[in-house]
């Protein structure tokens, strides 16, 4: 239907863009008005831009437009969105003084609208609806017609003085009446940025789209499916007692930023939903409540918690599956609302009380709550890496590149006896977020500091209290074991520099840190990180997060060194902390001596200690333990496994010189696909204690590489390419990397460059690879953090 419309090329007004003003437009087409272009999927122009052209924004756009930091917050993933259109104003913005309004797509505006009352620009043409006016009076357009009049000089890498590809670059967020500056600034910046131009066909069917008006739907196919579904679990978390209200509470606060599903096959893509608040009950439409956090004041008597489609593409950077089926419902009635948990009141929606679930869910068990965490230990780490928190190198510099992650066993006697103790603990275990999203960063940091200690020297005093009744309690025995079952007793974390990934499994070689996470730091971790941070609050608010988070990291690399005999644990913290902050320094020795007692963990004197202990977890954890990651023969040819063990040996040289993230493709001329894997440069660091110097505390000298099967992170730094039997000559191509020229050289040979031509159909097979490998855990991957080299 799309094709039929001309292109009106010789109707296009180019010359003397750059004087058009906002009088022009509006003489030649009218004075702009909001048109809704959202329609049913059954609607056929509606329904065609599902079938023709969303899959093109999908595959060619969405992978820099997407989430909060999209660039000029226009995100090409849903229908909204592009109605939406563009705005200066940042969603991470590092140096703002006060917080910002909110601009959460479907959530803080109802129709286009009130996006325009809030300041967004449209990139659609709102004038007169012709042809020649959706074309010429469209940013949209414009922006992918710049792409194909530019001459490209065919450089292999493109000038910096050009392109900026940093994280915070400059962006030019114009509406039509801009635009013509922009373009005659930098005729280059055509769009896709600083990637490929789209294919003839992609480009006649985007522009034979627009010029019809830019008809949109939303595909709610699949989900209209579920009805049945949707009705059982919303009825479940809307029952009327106090005990069944403050559950769906604590479940929302949880789940809210992730994406649920009911499907039972493993091999397809499911339809996926957002649980959200409602002042309508099941039944009736969903009138979302928009709040900052999970946990403000509702402002409704009565809060309903519902099951929204999420209408917006999956990107691999924000999804978070998380299945619903009958036992996890069976599991959830049997840890909240069994005879032992009692709720006389509902805790009100104070900030002291909300932001702190150590009291507003003091009457559900701590039982409950932590296995409700374990059970999904890594969605709720994942949340840490895939919320809005986690945004940038400042953000992620307070943890390692690589470490493993062990849990608290439930049923040891020590972790059931915390109820009563963190409820009266409950003013020291408060969180910055507490205080809201507008914060004085010094201040604010020395209470918390100040109350944080206090809850370690209680701690400290309570197990020393419970260790004298029997001292050989600090055994292995306090470590989760999954239940004998459950892979999400061991996890691995990997750091990118500016994002992170989280796997089952301990995957790597053994490194330098690990954390124990114990009930209430796995809680204070997610209210902080999740629940309570907001991506639009202030600098103090955001400093304030990131420097507690020292304390709630070194809880848990503590927690893991004091399986370690006492004698050993000062210089172990020690060594993870070197040339640290005086401050920092001071807070890990001045422990008191009573923290230092007796494992009852047997060492031999055959190996390092740290070794030892981390092969008898291993041992203890083998039933449950996920070897996905792992590559290993003969699942993997020879020449993969030579390749990822050659490479995880390889420390230090050339390392400083390779992207974070790499994606390599694998062909084999004996197989009719080609295989993925991911490459991972860890940094090693002295400490990671600095906030705003990482650089003086890295040590190249000791980097080291980590190859694993399939796609790990959302953010590609690099592409290569290589057949199987030129693996072991790509390696030795690597070693004789000594400088930058080196690397480019060996990105000429083995890479897919972001100028190159098969860059788009190299994307497509990936995708496409993903979604076949992953069908669950896949989505769009995010290209902005793509090198220029």
């Amino acid at each position: 239907m799309f094709k039929r419309f001309g292109v009106f090329w010789g109707l296009l007004f180019v010359v003397g863009c750059s004087s058009i003003i906002v009088n022009q437009f509006d003489q030649r087409f009218g004075e702009a008005s909001v048109q809704t272009r959202i329609f049913p999927e059954t609607h056929p122009p509606a329904a065609e831009f599902i079938t023709e052209v969303k899959p093109i924004l999908d595959q060619r756009c969405v992978m820099c437009h997407a989430c909060y930091d999209a660039p000029c917050q226009l995100k090409l993933t849903s229908a909204a969105g592009i109605d939406r259109g563009v705005t200066t104003d940042r969603v991470y913005h590092a140096s703002r003084v006060t917080a910002a309004p909110t601009t959460r797509l479907y959530t803080d505006a109802k129709s286009t609208q009130m996006w325009r009352q809030k300041g967004f620009n449209p990139v659609l043409n709102e004038r007169v609806q012709t042809e020649q006016a959706n074309l010429e009076a469209g940013v949209m357009y414009q922006a992918l017609k710049q792409k194909r009049d530019y001459v490209d000089p065919g450089n292999e890498i493109l000038d910096p003085d050009a392109f900026d590809f940093s994280l915070d670059r400059a962006q030019q967020c114009v509406g039509i009446e801009g635009y013509a500056k922009v373009q005659a600034s930098h005729p280059e910046w055509g769009m896709p940025y600083g990637l490929p131009a789209i294919s003839d066909q992609e480009f006649d069917t985007l522009t034979a789209w627009l010029a019809s008006g830019a008809p949109m739907a939303d595909d709610l196919t699949e989900h209209r499916k579920l009805s049945e579904q949707v009705s059982h679990w919303e009825q479940f978390l809307n029952g009327d007692s106090l005990k069944e209200q403050l559950m769906s509470r604590y479940i929302y606060e949880h789940l809210f930023i992730t994406h649920l599903y009911f499907d039972d096959d493993p091999n397809s893509r499911p339809a996926f939903f957002k649980l959200v608040r409602s002042r309508t009950a099941p039944g009736t439409p969903i009138d979302e409540i928009a709040t900052r956090r999970p946990y403000d004041d509702p402002d409704v008597s009565r809060v309903y918690y519902r099951l929204a489609p999420e209408r917006e593409t999956i990107v691999v950077k924000t999804h978070i599956p998380y299945r619903l089926d009958k036992a996890r419902q069976q599991r959830w009635t049997k840890w909240f609302l069994g005879e032992d948990t009692q709720v006389s009141s509902l805790p009100s929606y104070k900030p002291k009380v909300a932001g702190n679930p150590f009291v507003a869910f003091k009457d559900l068990t701590i039982d409950g709550r932590y296995r409700f965490m374990l059970d999904d230990a890594e969605t709720f780490i994942m949340g840490f890496m895939k919320g809005p928190v986690c945004r940038g190198q400042v953000a992620l510099n307070v943890i390692q590149d690589h470490f493993w992650v062990y849990f608290a066993n439930p049923d040891n006697r020590f972790e059931q006896s915390q109820g009563e103790f963190l409820a009266e603990q409950s003013d020291h275990l408060r969180m910055p977020s507490v205080a809201q999203s507008n914060v004085l960063p010094v201040s604010t940091w020395l209470r918390y500091s100040k109350r944080h200690k206090k809850y370690m020297n209680a701690r400290i005093e309570k197990l020393n209290e419970w260790l004298s009744k029997d001292s050989t309690l600090i055994n292995l025995d306090l470590l989760w074991d999954g239940d004998g079952e459950n892979p999400n007793a061991a996890l691995t974390i990997f750091r990118h520099f500016d994002s992170a990934s989280v796997v089952k499994g301990t995957v790597g070689k053994q490194p330098k840190t690990a954390w124990v996470v114990d009930y209430s730091l796995f809680e204070r971790i997610h209210y902080l990180l999740v629940a309570g941070y907001d991506p639009y609050g202030n600098l103090g608010h955001q400093l304030v997060t990131r420097l507690y988070m020292d304390f709630l990291r070194m809880e848990g690399e503590a927690s893991f060194a004091s399986f370690l005999p006492a004698e050993a644990r000062y210089d172990e913290l020690r060594s993870w902390y070197v040339g640290a902050d005086k401050n920092i320094i001071h807070f890990v020795e001045s422990r008191p001596q009573e923290a230092f007692f007796k494992s009852a963990v047997e060492y031999s004197g055959n190996a390092p200690y740290k070794q030892q202990l981390f092969d008898m977890i291993g041992e203890k954890l083998t039933p449950i333990l996920s070897h996905k990651h792992d590559i290993t023969w003969p699942k993997y040819s020879r020449e993969v496994v030579d390749f990822a063990t050659d490479l995880s040996a390889w420390k230090g040289g050339a390392i400083k010189l390779l992207p974070q993230v790499v994606f390599i493709q694998v062909d084999d001329v004996e197989k009719a696909e080609p295989e993925y894997y991911t490459l991972l440069r860890h940094n090693a660091h002295t400490n990671i204690s600095s906030l705003f110097s990482e650089s003086n505390n890295l040590e190249p000298d000791k980097d080291t590489l980590s190859v694993l099967p399939g796609l790990v992170g959302a953010y590609p730094s690099a592409f290569w390419r290589v057949e199987k039997s030129e693996l072991k000559q790509l390696q030795q191509s690597l070693v004789q990397v000594f400088n930058e020229q080196d690397y480019q050289a060996f990105m000429k040979r083995y890479g897919i460059r972001r100028t190159n031509n098969e860059f788009w159909p190299f994307s497509d097979r990936l995708h496409q690879a993903y979604l076949q490998a992953e069908p669950l855990a896949s989505g769009v991957l995010d290209y902005s953090r793509l090198e220029n080299r």
